[in-house]
């Protein structure tokens, strides 16, 4: 596996995949028990694999505990991330939830136990809670930095105008800088075309990028049976319910049946295809839940897509993207076709 440096605003070194422990136990009631775990974990370091990600909220904090279990050995080969803001359990009181310095404080500290480790190597506020002032994230994450508790930060599943507001404050204030951004994106889910990964390309942060098989549907095994996180899990998943997933679904089968590999390998290629494409790190975070899943995935870094197959992947993937892009797109259009005037004057004079 090859490594990558995580954005421009770092000299981290993370491997070209993140392995996601969102299924490291069994606290949620579907997830893998400890051997199965160690398992996919061995697999991935076997791999060439350095970058783990948990949250505390993981399997009701089973996940960091494994993790934390499983990289003592070699804590300091690993970059290390973990995520707050949804409490550990689902169903704390308000005062440990959100994005809060208060709630930050507090989960860092059980993280750190619960990962028993001295320091984070990639601190996530996991999601915008709506109400937590930006300088105030961008504050508690600055001590925790200079405390050494931390040594970078990043927002997962923050909206792209607030990421950018907290690059700006960050960078005014001297304070910690944002390492990257955490969005789900795949063949499946394409809407941070609109404005995330440009906007993370322009400021140079890093991403890594969750439910990079859209919850299994990539995989086409819900054609035929609901079998896995559709029925354990139920959220978090995509499934064939109109004719744009129908499309995906039928271009990744037929051009995994061109190359005689599985779905999942055409998936995540697509993912390694676009990420390399970019002058920001893209990480794709793999999420299985077995040892034999988490090998069906790894099979992707050996594929190689023509840019046909991947320009009928683009195609039957896309979404529009909306107000302004398509206007400019347009317009730089008829900018290129030497109507610039048109642009700028009225058709009609003005009285």
């Amino acid at each position: 596996m090859q490594s990558r440096i995580f954005g421009r605003k770092t000299g981290l070194r993370v491997s070209e995949l993140a392995l996601g422990t969102g299924n490291f136990g069994t606290g949620w009631g579907h997830g893998a028990e400890r051997d199965e775990a160690k398992q996919m974990f061995d697999g991935y370091v076997e791999a060439g694999g350095n970058f783990i990600d948990s949250a505390e909220g993981y399997q009701v904090g089973q996940s960091e505990k494994l993790v934390g279990e499983f990289i003592a050995a070699e804590r300091d080969h690993f970059v290390l991330a973990t995520k707050y803001t949804l409490g550990a359990t689902g169903k704390e009181k308000i005062q440990r939830t959100g994005n809060s310095r208060k709630n930050m404080v507090r989960s860092v500290e059980d993280s750190l136990r619960r990962l028993n480790t001295d320091r984070i190597d990639l601190y996530w506020a996991h999601a915008a809670d709506g109400v937590t002032p930006m300088d105030e994230i961008l504050r508690a994450f600055d001590d925790l930095v200079r405390s050494g508790k931390i040594l970078y930060a990043g927002l997962s599943n923050f909206p792209a105008w607030r990421v950018a507001r907290g690059d700006l404050l960050a960078a005014q204030h001297g304070w910690a800088p944002i390492a990257g951004i955490q969005v789900e994106y795949s063949l499946a889910e394409r809407t941070p075309d609109r404005e995330l990964l440009p906007m993370a390309e322009a400021l140079g942060l890093g991403v890594t990028m969750w439910s990079p098989l859209g919850g299994g549907f990539l995989t086409g095994k819900y054609r035929s049976s609901d079998e896995g996180r559709l029925k354990g899990l139920g959220v978090l998943i995509h499934t064939e319910k109109s004719a744009r997933e129908t499309a995906i679904l039928d271009a990744v089968l037929a051009v995994a049946g061109e190359l005689g590999v599985p779905p999942p390998h055409v998936a995540i290629a697509w993912l390694l295809h676009k990420a390399a494409r970019s002058t920001t790190a893209l990480v794709p975070i793999l999420g299985p839940r077995t040892r034999q899943q988490f090998d069906d995935t790894m099979g992707a870094l050996k594929v190689a897509l023509a840019d046909e197959q991947v320009a009928r992947l683009d195609a039957a993937s896309a979404v529009a993207l909306g107000v302004p892009h398509e206007l400019l797109a347009g317009n730089a259009g008829r900018m290129a076709g030497g109507k610039l005037e048109a642009l700028i004057r009225p058709a009609v004079p003005v009285a």
